[in-house]
């Protein structure tokens, strides 16, 4: 019974796989099998274009963040020297100001000493006219000493000025 066990299982093997050929199974199963090897493959190729896409892209934003870095530094860069330039004016700008400032405040002061000067002078001159008057009206008398002393009063003016 076993040897003929055995034989029925072999035929209903070949049996079963003759079926299956007759309907094309195999075929079925290669080309199913065909169409999802393919499938996968253009998934792949797909995924490797898109990572070559990727890499590219990330290449592109790497340069661009790369010109990026050195336009800001450029940036910074030229800021700084506007600054320091700008500093620099300023600095020289104060420096003239105070120039002008102490120039202008020394011109007045050297304004201010020869007025005081001329006023004391003046002052001189008409306290000693005023006492050279006195001292002539004292002692000189009549129309020859009004005479003399005007035309003396007249030369010391013009003389002390």
């Amino acid at each position: 019974m076993l040897a003929s066990a055995e034989f029925w299982v072999a035929v209903a093997f070949v049996i079963f796989w003759g079926v299956m050929f007759y309907y094309g199974v195999p075929g079925k199963v290669m080309g199913s099998l065909d169409k999802r090897g393919k499938r996968i493959a253009d998934e792949l190729a797909e995924a490797k274009r898109l990572r070559q896409d990727a890499e590219a892209l990330l290449k592109e934003y790497e340069q661009k963040r790369g010109a990026a870095e050195r336009e800001a530094a450029e940036i910074v860069s030229l800021a700084r020297d506007e600054a320091e330039r700008l500093a620099s004016e300023a600095q020289e700008k104060i420096a003239d100001f105070v120039k002008r400032r102490t120039a202008s405040a020394e011109a007045k002061i050297a304004q201010a000493e020869t007025q005081a000067t001329a006023e004391v002078r003046a002052a001189a001159v008409d306290a000693a006219v005023k006492a050279s008057e006195r001292v002539l009206r004292e002692e000189l008398k009549g129309p020859a000493a009004t005479s003399l002393l005007e035309r003396s009063l007249g030369d010391v003016r013009t003389k002390l000025q």
